[in-house]
C-alpha cells in the first residue's frame, strides 16, 4: 500500500497569503514525480496556525527520491541571492503507511 507524508507546517497569520501563493505556483513540482499519488495544502480553520500539506506516494523510495531531486533543487535557490525567505516559522514531518481506505462508490 502507499505512504502518506504530511508536512505540518506554522505559519504566521501574516504570511499565510503568502505561502497560499507559493503552492499555488508551484506548478507540477511534485505532480511529474515518479510514484507521486495525491497532492492537497491543507488550511486551517481555528485554534491553530498550522498549515497541512498532504502528500501521498506509491513507496518510501519514491518519496526519497522526489526529496533528493525535485524538491531539494526547488528550495536550494543558488546562492542565496534573491532567495525568498521562508513563510513557515517552522515545520515537522509525519509519516504514515495507509492500511486502509475508502473512495465513493460508483453509480
Amino acid at each position: 500500500m502507499s505512504i502518506v507524508k504530511i508536512n505540518v507546517l506554522s505559519v504566521p497569520a501574516e504570511q499565510r497569503e503568502v505561502l497560499e501563493q507559493r503552492f499555488g505556483a508551484r506548478a507540477g513540482t511534485v505532480e511529474n514525480s515518479d510514484g507521486f499519488e495525491w497532492f492537497e495544502l491543507l488550511r486551517p480553520v481555528e485554534g491553530t496556525d498550522q498549515y497541512l500539506v498532504y502528500t501521498r506516494w506509491r513507496d518510501e523510495e519514491s518519496f526519497q527520491a522526489w526529496m533528493e531531486g525535485p524538491m531539494k533543487a526547488a528550495h536550494q535557490g543558488g546562492d542565496g541571492e534573491g532567495r525568498q525567505r521562508p513563510a513557515a516559522a517552522g515545520s515537522t514531518l509525519w509519516s504514515f503507511e495507509v492500511v486502509q481506505q475508502a473512495a465513493p462508490k460508483q453509480s
